[in-house]
């Protein structure tokens, strides 16, 4: 007696289908618990170390970043489906041998895999020039102007308008000699909240990478030159300060704190720096790397 079952490839194909439908649950569950996983802050921030609003520029970078995250996941998961697919469906069954037919020079799929991979590039070219160029922009009339001054291993601090100073040290470890970094002895850079900040960025040695972690922007410091920085901080708050750039032995020691604070206090702190005996400027005389353009140091042929 025959059976009615469907036989070689058409029942090949169902088997095919239903593995398929199977395999499909794995990818389609993972996305649906990053989905609903994603209503914390620590993901909605895409795990970056800041807070919503922190200056006016964090925004700007945690949706430049959250939002190359969601089309990178798009595309894994894409292409993941698509290998488990590859995988199930083209499998060596029981009692095959050889290879299975091949696919060459296909043109339209070498089209596909060329030209989104070149759209996604284009795309976060675009969208990461537009955000930087507006980070970058000056907004001029600056509330609070400071130039920093990157040594090694620290960082000396001129509040320009107000005309007073602060020398730091490299970070010293607790007197109880349990290897921590002693953090009331670090440099502080003071910041009144809501005002627009300007800073200006000079190395006194080599170079130095300036960054305020929760800020979510770093700035290069490079001998002979100087950078800035335009930025606007929203939340009153300790933040970590670091070199981000290898600059030598101590680097690791290369730390510092920002405190936003209210204008009363901020006026309080420049205030205490005046009374002791900070007034006026650090200014290029104290740079150990005397042999720069323009300083008449260089030999001339």
């Amino acid at each position: 007696m025959r059976s009615n079952r469907p036989q070689g490839p058409a029942r090949r194909s169902r088997l095919a289908s239903r593995s398929l439908a199977r395999w499909a649950v794995l990818p389609i569950g993972l996305v649906v618990s990053i989905v609903l996983a994603g209503c914390t802050g620590q993901q909605l921030t895409g795990y970056l170390p800041t807070e919503p609003g922190t200056t006016n520029q964090v925004d700007r970078v945690i949706g430049l970043w959250v939002t190359s995250w969601i089309v990178l996941l798009a595309v894994g998961v894409v292409t993941w489906g698509l290998i488990i697919w590859a995988a199930v469906v083209y499998r060596r069954r029981k009692g095959q041998v050889g290879l299975p037919v091949q696919l060459r020079y296909n043109l339209p799929i070498e089209i596909f895999y060329t030209i989104v991979p070149l759209i996604l590039i284009i795309g976060f070219f675009a969208f990461t020039a537009r955000d930087q160029e507006e980070i970058e922009r000056d907004p001029g009339n600056p509330d609070v102007q400071i130039q920093v001054f990157g040594k090694r291993w620290s960082w000396d601090f001129n509040y320009i308008q107000e005309n007073v100073y602060t020398a730091g040290i490299q970070a010293q470890e607790r007197l109880n000699g349990d290897g921590t970094i002693d953090e009331d002895r670090l440099p502080v850079l003071v910041l009144p909240v809501n005002a627009k900040v300007q800073i200006d960025l000079e190395s006194r040695d080599v170079a130095h990478s300036f960054w305020i972690i929760d800020f979510l922007y770093k700035k290069d410091l490079i001998p002979a030159q100087t950078n800035h920085w335009f930025f606007v901080p929203e939340k009153i708050g300790s933040y970590k300060g670091k070199c981000a750039e290898l600059c030598g032995e101590f680097h690791a020691d290369m730390l510092f704190k920002v405190e936003v604070v209210s204008q009363e206090d901020y006026d309080a702190y420049i205030v205490s720096l005046r009374e002791a005996g900070n007034i006026g400027q650090l200014g290029p005389e104290f740079d150990t790397n005397s042999n720069l353009p323009g300083n008449g140091s260089a030999s001339k042929d």
